[in-house]
């Protein structure tokens, strides 16, 4: 797979390589394009930001465009790409006073 095939701010369900090589199903939120790879976040799991080559993509099963309501907000310096370079996941916490947490 190459760039041009993914968008920002889109939910897709792939099938992926893993760090072992071995394949799997995965449920993401594409957060930003770069040349070599992309931030996602993984809606099904533990909800890690991933830093996911799109070499490691095998097949795109589904791809869906996010509502506005519906976005995944991140701080801007989580999605630079001096962040990811000795970095593979990220677990972020976002709390909300207005939402009890």
């Amino acid at each position: 797979m190459d760039r041009s095939e993914f968008q920002e701010n889109t939910r897709i369900t792939v099938t992926y390589k893993d760090r072992n090589g071995k394949l799997r199903p995965g449920n993401f939120y594409v957060f930003k394009l770069f040349d070599e790879f992309m931030i996602v976040r993984s809606t099904d799991n533990d909800g890690l930001f991933r830093k996911m080559a799109y070499n490691d993509v095998v097949k795109i099963v589904k791809t869906k465009p996010a509502d506005r309501s519906h976005f995944f907000t991140v701080p801007d310096e989580l999605l630079e790409e001096k962040m990811w370079r000795d970095r593979e996941t990220m677990f972020h916490y976002a709390s909300a006073p207005g939402r009890g947490k």
